[in-house]
């Protein structure tokens, strides 16, 4: 779904008295810890949103290596749990530009953050929303699954 679908289909979701939280990540190699992060985010409100790094972001964020699942189909993996309601993917550095559209009521980070170290949080807490930490500590990563995986000789 584009930034813009995403904003009207929010709107329409704030009309009808619902609350929209935001989570976002790269999500390649979709794991426990993921699924862990994004259904306690889903418990922060009515509706999940959840924006996924494109590919080109992904790879300055992570290297040249990644993401090893290309955009769209991490979308897609993601839209298919039953704690989303919205995914969309985003081309910036962070999430800024698509906490400005949608002014989640709350944005919901991982637990390798505090309340108080979420980058975001002056941007959200300006148009009066605010920031949540969710989902189990941080056992589980996609570089941790990468490095168990055999190499090719």
């Amino acid at each position: 779904m584009s930034l813009e679908d995403a904003r009207r289909t929010v709107e329409a979701w704030r009309a009808q008295g619902l609350k929209v939280a935001l989570a976002n990540g790269v999500f390649d190699l979709l794991h426990v810890g993921h699924v862990r992060y994004l259904e306690a985010a889903s418990q922060l409100a009515d509706r999940l949103v959840v924006a996924v790094n494109s590919d080109a972001s992904t790879r300055a964020y992570k290297g040249p290596g990644r993401p090893v699942i290309p955009e769209g189909e991490r979308a897609e993996l993601l839209r298919a749990l039953r704690c989303t309601d919205l995914v969309l993917i985003f081309e910036e550095p962070d999430v800024r530009v698509v906490i400005r559209a949608l002014k989640p009521d709350v944005h919901v980070k991982g637990t390798d953050y505090t309340p108080e170290s979420i980058p975001e949080r002056a941007e959200v807490e300006a148009y009066g929303g605010r920031v949540a930490v969710a989902g189990d500590p941080k056992d589980h990563s996609t570089t941790a699954l990468l490095s168990r995986l055999p190499t090719e000789n």
